[in-house]
């Protein structure tokens, strides 16, 4: 599986981190930078090519970090076709894969310590959509929204 992984310099260690473990797990990870430390960069710069590139790529999953990932998720969600979903624990992202078809994990590097945050990663990497009637009812509902500006089918 293909993995697209995006931050700027407040988790820069941390994708860091990931991108090696995630290597070495035989995932294949796109490193969408930072590709140094600078402390005046801005997360969109990073996170919305990550997201859009996960958009284009079918099959894969993305994961954006910042400081708190709340930012990152937000850009992430702004690409037409991406579901992110923040998460500080492996339950999170499980949940959010099986109910929600997200594509794209957040996580904060300022909250979460390297090995947790590559347990979280695993879970995301590894759960399916369950594609339950009930689940992908809400997500179509979602879809259509994104896709016509209104609820109504």
């Amino acid at each position: 599986m293909r993995v697209h992984i995006g931050t700027d310099h407040a988790a820069f260690e941390l994708k860091e981190y990931l991108v090696e473990h995630l290597k070495a797990d035989g995932y294949d990870v796109v490193d969408h930078g930072a590709a140094s430390y600078d402390a005046e960069d801005d997360y969109p710069d990073y996170i919305i090519p990550t997201a859009e590139a996960v958009a284009a790529d079918s099959g894969s999953l993305g994961i954006v970090l910042g400081g708190s990932g709340n930012g990152e998720q937000i850009a992430a969600n702004k690409v037409k076709g991406i579901r992110a979903v923040l998460a500080d624990n492996a339950e999170l992202a499980e949940l959010g894969r099986q109910h929600n078809n997200a594509r794209c994990l957040a996580m904060g590097g300022r909250f979460v310590a390297p090995e947790l945050a590559l347990e979280i990663a695993r879970a995301f990497l590894t759960t399916p959509w369950s594609d339950e009637e009930r689940h992908a009812r809400r997500v179509a509902k979602i879809e259509r929204y994104e896709q016509t500006g209104s609820l109504a089918g």
